[in-house]
C-alpha cells in the first residue's frame, strides 16, 4: 500500500505490521491513520523506539504540521497546494472543511480543501487560500430517513467533514451533502479535548476516557 501524496485527518495510511505510528498519526484496529493534514513521511530508526512492540528498523510514519509563510507557498510534491486564487468548487467536487456553526436545520462549514470531480476525495487536492462557506442542510445529511435526522447528533462545531458539492447555492454558500458512506465527519474531538476514533457509522470513541459520541461518520478512504 503506497502512501498518499497528501493525507487528511482520518485517512488510512497503512497497516501497523508495516509501519509504526509517529507524530501526526494514530493507531486504531491494527491500522495507522492520519491525525493531521499534510504529507506523510517515513523514517527508519536503527535503534529500538520508545513505542510499544516496535522493533528496530521499522519505518515510522509521521505527518509534520504545515506552517506556510504566505498563502502562495507550495507544499512541495504533495498533492495539495495553497492557491493564490481560491479553487472554486464545482458540482460533484469533494471538499473537506471544518464545522463552524450547528443549527437545527443546517450545518455551516468552512471549506478548506477541494478535490476535482471523479477523485472521490483521493489523490490531489487544492488547499484554499481563504475559507469558503458551505452548508449541509438537514435533508442532505444522509440518504435515508431524512425526516428523522437530528443535525446536532451528526455534527459538532470543530469537526472536520468530507462532503460533496451538490449545488453552487447562493452568493455566500455552496450546498453540500454528506449522504454517502464515505462522506461525513472524518475527525472529531471529544468534550474532554481528545481526538476520537470511529467505531461505527454513527459513533466516535474517546480513546482516553472510553466515552462515545454520536456523529455522521465517514467511512475511511
Amino acid at each position: 500500500m503506497s502512501l498518499p501524496a497528501l493525507a487528511l485527518p482520518g485517512q488510512l495510511l497503512g497497516p501497523s505490521s508495516s509501519y509504526a505510528p509517529g507524530p501526526g498519526t494514530h493507531l486504531h484496529a491494527s491500522n495507522i491513520y492520519a491525525s493531521l493534514s499534510g504529507r506523510p513521511t517515513t523514517t527508519i530508526h536503527p535503534s529500538p523506539l520508545p513505542i510499544k512492540n516496535t522493533p528496530p528498523g521499522k519505518p515510522v510514519l509521521t505527518i509534520p504540521r504545515l506552517h506556510s509563510a504566505s498563502p502562495s507557498a507550495e507544499l512541495g510534491p504533495v498533492g495539495g497546494r495553497v492557491s493564490n486564487t481560491n479553487a472554486l468548487p464545482r458540482v460533484g467536487d469533494v471538499v473537506v472543511g471544518k464545522v463552524v456553526r450547528c443549527m437545527v436545520r443546517q450545518v455551516n462549514v468552512a471549506v478548506m480543501v477541494v478535490y476535482t470531480s471523479g477523485s472521490g476525495g483521493k489523490g490531489e487536492g487544492v488547499v484554499c487560500a481563504d475559507d469558503m462557506q458551505g452548508v449541509v442542510r438537514r435533508e442532505d445529511v444522509r440518504a435515508t430517513e431524512k425526516d428523522k435526522v437530528l443535525v446536532g447528533e451528526g455534527f459538532r462545531v470543530g469537526d472536520l467533514v468530507r462532503a460533496v458539492v451538490i449545488s453552487l447555492g447562493d452568493q455566500s454558500n455552496y450546498y453540500l451533502s454528506t449522504a454517502g458512506n464515505e462522506l461525513g465527519v472524518i475527525m472529531a474531538t471529544s468534550e474532554d479535548g481528545n481526538i476520537m476514533v470511529p467505531i461505527s457509522w454513527k459513533e466516535f470513541r474517546d480513546p482516553v476516557t472510553g466515552e462515545t459520541e454520536t456523529r455522521k461518520v465517514a467511512k475511511p478512504l
